[in-house]
């Protein structure tokens, strides 16, 4: 049994498509002042409040270390403010800014805009498809 050449491979093809949606998000996002991490971190932060910094990590696939480099940049911008005590155990919550939330929105549309040009002529119905497909290689995996 031969295999397809390598730019054929699903595994390939799932890291172009990262690559390139990294690269058109960060390219959008530079006016808003905000890199894709920075924004995985703002939309994670608004989709879980008081979420504990080891998922909030995992959530971005960033390891805890860069979540701290790119929280630091957030909380020095405005745009997240760090409890200045633990409310339970060790972790000092962090929570979105007003300015956090502004910005959040404004830079939802870039990534929205730049998701819609990379679904360009797929239905619907596939994108729905293209999105089970990729949940259930992740679930395989073990993610």
């Amino acid at each position: 049994m031969s295999q397809a050449p390598t730019q054929n491979r699903p595994g390939y093809l799932v890291k172009r498509v990262q690559q390139l949606l990294r690269q058109a998000c960060d390219e959008g996002l530079r006016p808003v002042e905000l890199s894709m991490s920075q924004y995985a971190v703002l939309r994670a932060l608004a989709d879980h409040p008081d979420i504990p910094a080891a998922e909030l990590a995992r959530l971005c696939f960033v390891t805890r270390q860069s979540l701290r480099d790119v929280l630091n940049g957030l909380r020095k911008a405005g745009l997240v403010s760090v409890a200045e005590r633990a409310t339970t155990g060790r972790a000092r919550p962090v929570a979105l800014t007003v300015e956090g939330r502004k910005r959040l929105r404004t830079a939802e549309i870039v990534v929205t805009e730049t998701e819609t040009r990379m679904l360009a002529g797929l239905s619907a119905g596939e994108q729905d498809r293209l999105s089970a497909l990729l949940a259930r290689c992740a679930d395989n995996l073990g993610g």
